[in-house]
């Protein structure tokens, strides 16, 4: 349709460069005016004779009309306008198409143009989301270290919310209490199992709702955390984030308060201070004097270390496969890192306590071991965690200078780490490349998520359809 238009525009343009009128033109061709029109506005083919009479007409060569390049501004315009609205996206929209008339002005034109780039644009951001998503997170996980992952706002937010319901004794939060502190805000927790399978929860703001699911990790830590979540959403006033930066610090926030009114922090750092005192520092009982998860006491110990305790530290969530899904250091460890400064996805050292954890026979309790590294001797404990479709080990660690305050500082494990050194650990020994090069095939295992972008509904990642029908089902109060 596009070669088309262009015709159309060539010929309309040269016969208005000669002072020629539809009407004038049709005499000399033998055409109607109402047919040369149609050829003209791109919506007739004009056939091969009917090209020779218009150029001898026009006195131009057959070249002159057949060449593609717009010959107005006007025409460039008119012809991008047409591609656009033969676009997938904008058939995705449901729109009906507007031409351009004589009555749509070059500016109109301009601005249609723009807000269609600007879509295409945030539509091709949107397919792009593992990478963007990486850039985003990278700054934000930097932003995150020049504070010490300590958030004074939200440490305020929550503990004040936890004080208004009662809970001022060291222990777990109880489910009445995270439901009291809903109803706080003016919602009620409700348990449902139907759930769409893209949402961690739903909040109903016109019925006063927190939709969540039946059941969730032992000890029932996910099923609070995710009211809290909900509840810091609306606390915290956050609006429908428009880019995955947003959405990422809104994810940040929501998970910083809700382990802040998990483990409060007037509680928490007299426990974890009279733990540093006695020289017996541990996750795992910070873990289990809470009710929470091993890997959300680290996280924890994280936002409180430095600023409470006055250590620097660092944390990792690691694949059983050494790929790197959370990581945060400001004590000198070396992350891995990619040519964005991106840590999320790259493999750790093979020595380190993060994976030597994986080969160990008994992994019900922590993992302690010294490493030795080009940056200096740090001291680590790591734990190995499962989820519904693999294995993950959760590491804390300082410096060697810092590992006295800890349970575990006696261990006799110590490894060497020269990464990233390619002959450290990422490298076959050089008698077996030479037995086993060109002699053996494989098969990747193959990530799917990957390849995956979110979906782009309102919430990044959340399918609008599934929402909606969800929040119509359960409108009625009997269906809860």
């Amino acid at each position: 349709m596009i070669e088309i238009l262009a015709l159309g525009q060539r010929i309309r343009h040269v016969r208005q460069s000669a002072g020629l009128t539809l009407e004038d033109l049709s005499v000399h061709v033998g055409v109607t005016p109402s047919q040369l029109s149609l050829v003209e506005t791109g919506k007739r083919e004009a056939k091969i004779g009917l090209l020779s009479e218009l150029a001898r007409a026009l006195d131009v060569e057959v070249s002159e009309l057949l060449d593609e390049s717009p010959p107005t501004e006007r025409a460039r315009l008119e012809r991008d306008w047409a591609k656009a609205q033969q676009r997938p996206l904008h058939a995705s929209l449901g729109l009906p198409e507007i031409k351009a008339s004589k009555s749509l002005s070059d500016d109109h034109l301009r601005v249609l143009l723009g807000l269609h780039e600007e879509l295409v644009r945030r539509e091709t951001r949107a397919i792009a989301t593992p990478e963007e998503a990486r850039r985003a997170n990278t700054e934000l996980r930097l932003r995150m270290r020049e504070r010490n992952n300590y958030r004074a706002d939200l440490e305020d937010l929550a503990e004040n919310l936890v004080r208004s319901v009662g809970h001022q004794a060291m222990g777990a939060l109880t489910h009445r209490e995270v439901a009291q502190m809903a109803q706080k805000i003016g919602l009620e927790i409700v348990h449902v199992g139907d759930l769409p399978r893209s949402a961690r929860s739903v909040t109903d703001l016109a019925n006063g709702r927190i939709y969540l699911p039946p059941a969730s990790i032992p000890g029932g830590h996910g099923l609070r955390s995710l009211a809290l979540q909900a509840i810091a959403h609306q606390l915290m006033k956050h609006p429908v984030p428009t880019t995955y930066e947003e959405f990422l610090e809104q994810r940040l926030d929501i998970n910083y308060f809700a382990a802040a009114c998990l483990m409060p922090q007037t509680q928490a750092v007299e426990f974890l201070a009279g733990s540093k005192k006695a020289k017996n520092l541990a996750v795992e009982d910070f873990r289990d004097a809470f009710g929470v998860t091993h890997e959300a006491a680290g996280l924890r110990f994280m936002n409180l270390a430095t600023e409470h305790l006055g250590l620097t530290l660092h944390f990792l969530r690691v694949g059983d496969d050494g790929t790197v899904y959370k990581a945060y250091e400001n004590d000198g460890l070396a992350l891995p890192l990619d040519v964005t400064g991106s840590t999320e996805g790259q493999i750790v050292c093979r020595h380190w306590s993060a994976r030597e954890a994986f080969v160990r026979t008994n992994r019900t309790t922590e993992y302690h071991q010294y490493t030795d590294t080009p940056e200096g001797t740090f001291w680590e404990s790591t734990q190995i965690g499962t989820s519904a479709t693999d294995e993950f080990s959760i590491t804390v660690g300082v410096t060697f200078e810092n590992a006295k305050w800890f349970r575990g500082r006696d261990t006799a494990e110590r490894k060497l780490s020269r990464c990233p050194d390619a002959e450290c650990c990422r490298r076959p020994a050089p008698e077996l490349t030479e037995k086993w090069s060109g002699k053996a095939w494989t098969s990747a295992r193959l990530h799917a998520h990957v390849l995956s972008p979110l979906r782009g509904g309102m919430f990044p990642g959340v399918d609008d359809i599934e929402l909606f029908e969800f929040l119509e089902a359960h409108e009625s109060p009997d269906r809860t």
